[in-house]
């Protein structure tokens, strides 16, 4: 059953990977089109990220839609919670990790006329690394960094891709990291993938539990490919991978610990908690057809 949304909240960010200067005029169109009541919002208008989605959140909406980056998509989430409104963490940034796991090759715009016209409730369940949620993967260590590096290389930023990329061979098996999955001994590894059962092959989405993956590549070449496997979802093929279920760990390095959350560059403390959460937030997603 679709759900009645009687009132929707849009918050564009115009400057985002591909959200585009006509995506506030578009999100209004479509709203018009498919007879919503809705308020669009940018943050430049409410002074920044947070402050928009604070706002929209204020005006108690049946459906609080995100056209943005990853960043963001996560924050609303966050924000919006277990029991607040729907979510739909639409695909309007670079990598776009949770909008792709949740609306396929869909753009914003035809996902946001889908789930108006024809949408249906999905529980998503998570993670979270030191009270920091994800809802797709997360990297622990070192070839994170080398995430880091490439996605500054999709923007074609070469600066940026050197600096980083210098850096994550300054790190590379410099510090690794000590890992204890479900209170069982400690084991070290080079890094860390924690995957959620939004997009795990390994795990159907009723999954009471994270994939967890020992990275520990022997050498420079493997550690960025791990990286790249890890940013783009297809780790588990590679063979330096070991993984499992896991629902409670703890990650200890000599350093602050490098991460990527949901593409969402990231840095732990030197001993970083996470957990699996089995229901994080209530996104919004086109109905299927029946079989």
């Amino acid at each position: 059953m679709t759900p009645k949304l009687r009132r929707v909240a849009v918050v564009v960010n115009p400057l985002s990977g591909s959200a585009g200067p006509a995506a506030v005029d578009e999100a209004r169109r479509i709203l018009e089109e498919q007879c919503v009541q809705g308020v669009v919002r940018t943050p430049e208008e409410t002074g920044g990220v947070e402050a928009c989605l604070r706002a929209s959140l204020e005006d108690n909406p049946d459906l609080l839609a995100v056209v943005a980056g990853d960043g963001t998509a996560r924050a609303a989430a966050g924000l919006a919670g277990a029991d607040g409104p729907l979510v739909a963490p639409l695909p309007g940034g670079t990598m776009n990790m949770l909008p792709r796991a949740l609306y396929g090759d869909r753009d914003w715009k035809q996902a946001l006329a889908d789930i108006l016209r024809n949408g249906e409730e999905r529980i998503v369940s998570g993670g979270e690394v030191e009270g920091r949620a994800f809802y797709v993967a997360a990297i622990l260590g070192a070839p994170a960094l080398w995430a880091q590096a490439r996605e500054a290389a999709r923007e074609g930023d070469l600066w940026r891709t050197l600096q980083r990329a210098r850096r994550a061979l300054r790190r590379a098996f410099s510090g690794r990291l000590r890992v204890s999955l479900d209170g069982r001994p400690r084991v070290k590894t080079e890094a860390l993938v924690l995957m959620c059962p939004l997009v795990s092959a390994a795990l159907d989405e009723e999954a009471r539990h994270l994939e967890a993956a020992l990275l520990d590549p022997a050498n420079a070449l493997e550690a960025f490919r791990l990286g790249v496997h890890a940013a783009t979802g297809d780790w588990r093929a590679d063979p330096k991978v070991q993984a499992g279920p896991c629902h409670v760990g703890r990650a200890w390095a000599s350093s602050h610990i490098p991460a990527v959350l949901d593409g969402e560059p990231a840095r732990l403390n030197p001993t970083a908690d996470f957990r699996f959460v089995p229901k994080a937030f209530r996104a919004l997603v086109p109905k299927e057809p029946a079989a």
